[in-house]
């Protein structure tokens, strides 16, 4: 895998004032709501700091916002992501990593990421915005994926799954080199 450019800082802090302004909270209420420490969405709002993917989705989450929202620049172009680059941001709990690829426009609300894992640990989804749907699509390798409540499914290539995103969910790599399309809707 090519080595991982930094987190979108710039784009994240900006959307996290933003939105937060948009709310009409404190930072200090914004932490409280996403049970995450003022001093580290002090310095994410200030442009330092290294979000991680389940950080960021406990503030879209609390702002009732996709994670989309937080992490892509507004572009009005032609938009190319060369394989490899992008914006990735890594999770804390398993060797896994998330480039957005596409948000939908606020009259869509549809994102599209394509993620990589590998074997170890598990990455668990402690579930988005309410009446999310996660649409998966493996490319290589293999995964177990799906909803904590019902049993995950494995997923081969050219395999789909779908699933409430708004409930704790899972991501496992089953095989080394493991990545897939997901698609995010949200209502």
């Amino acid at each position: 895998m090519p080595s991982e450019p930094a987190a979108p800082l710039a784009t994240i802090a900006a959307a996290l004032r933003r939105e937060r302004e948009r709310v009409g909270i404190s930072l200090t209420e914004l932490a409280r709501r996403a049970g995450v420490a003022k001093s580290t969405l002090s310095q994410l709002e200030s442009g330092t700091g290294n979000p991680s993917v389940e950080t960021l989705w406990a503030l879209g989450v609390a702002l009732g916002v996709p994670f989309s929202r937080l992490v892509e620049p507004v572009d009005d172009g032609v938009r190319v992501i060369r394989a490899g680059d992008g914006p990735h941001v890594r999770s804390e709990q398993a060797d896994f990593s998330g480039t957005l690829l596409s948000a939908g426009a606020a009259h869509l609300r549809r994102d599209v990421y394509l993620i990589r894992l590998e074997p170890g640990a598990v990455r668990t989804g402690q579930g988005h915005t309410p009446r999310s749907i996660e649409h998966v699509v493996v490319a290589a390798g293999r995964l177990r994926v799906g909803p904590e409540a019902a049993a995950p499914v494995e997923l081969e290539p050219g395999d789909y799954a779908t699933f409430p995103g708004d409930a704790p969910h899972r991501y496992e790599a089953l095989a080394p080199g493991t990545f897939a399309v997901l698609i995010m809707e949200h209502p």
